[in-house]
């Protein structure tokens, strides 16, 4: 039953806001504060609440970036995934012209017996290209999405390509087998990876010793590239985290239009 809008009631309703939700207030206020302490003073003690065992090697904001996950990796917000949704703009055919594959290819300096993983392979843009240079070798067409290993599938059935053998992986695993791989090629992917430090990790186990570990990321040193922000990634980064997992930087080159192609080695 509604309580009677009179004078007395408006005497006892100001006595209950004073004292029953003032202190309600107050609590909200004071979570609050110690939220925005928490944001302002670092991701520590969230990422101890939300994951506590990787809370020594991620961390998590509330507030970030609307094209990041909210979860941090040696100071780098991790991007959103581009999802299957988006398997039409990797065929785009402005692709050609944009990023120059075949740059790429020669770049990588391929073996015809190499066994090379095409890391968040998507549509298999660049595991078919490479699959032609390898008559002896094979490509390892990894992704994380079930809907891009059918769409792999297909066009592998499609064109008849019997040396590029797609692979479901997990957050944290390629699945690639130990020691077989020559070449593990990450191109616009890195940036996105939920578990960078595990990921890395074992696809540096499935290289052969002395195996070579190729990024290719749209250069975050230059703000005129039309990419978001998140989708980019500057040299010194990269280094940074991969160098911190016993990788060797080789060489970085700059031949292709808008990216770097930074190439590490795992240490024999």
């Amino acid at each position: 039953m509604p309580l009677p809008a009179t004078p007395q009631f408006f005497c006892r309703k100001s006595v209950y806001f004073r004292f029953l939700y003032y202190p309600i207030a107050a609590l909200v206020l004071t979570c609050l504060v110690t939220l925005t302490g928490w944001i302002g003073a670092g991701e520590e003690a969230i990422a101890q609440v939300l994951a506590p065992a990787a809370a020594q090697v991620y961390q998590y904001r509330v507030v970030h970036h609307p094209d990041g996950i909210g979860k941090f990796y040696m100071g780098r917000e991790i991007a959103q995934i581009m999802g299957h949704q988006g398997a039409a703009w990797l065929e785009r055919p402005s692709r050609d012209l944009e990023e120059q594959p075949d740059r790429l290819l020669e770049a990588l300096t391929l073996q015809p017996t190499d066994v090379v993983a095409d890391i968040g392979a998507g549509t298999g843009y660049f595991s078919f290209r490479i699959s032609r240079l390898l008559p002896q070798g094979k490509v390892l067409a990894v992704d994380i999405q079930p809907e891009m290993i059918e769409i792999l599938n297909f066009f592998k059935q499609e064109d008849a390509i019997a040396n590029v053998e797609p692979i479901l992986a997990s957050d944290t695993d390629p699945h690639l087998p130990a020691d077989s791989v020559d070449l593990a090629l990450l191109v616009d992917a890195y940036h996105e990876f939920e578990f960078p430090k595990e990921m890395i990790e074992n696809i540096v186990t499935g290289l052969k010793p002395g195996g070579r570990l190729v990024l290719v990321e749209y250069r975050g040193e230059n703000p005129f590239i039309p990419i978001k922000g998140m989708h980019k990634m500057t040299q010194k980064q990269v280094k940074k985290e991969l160098q911190a997992l016993g990788l060797t930087w080789q060489k970085t080159q700059e031949t292709l239009p808008q990216q770097h192609i930074i190439t590490f080695t795992k240490n024999s």
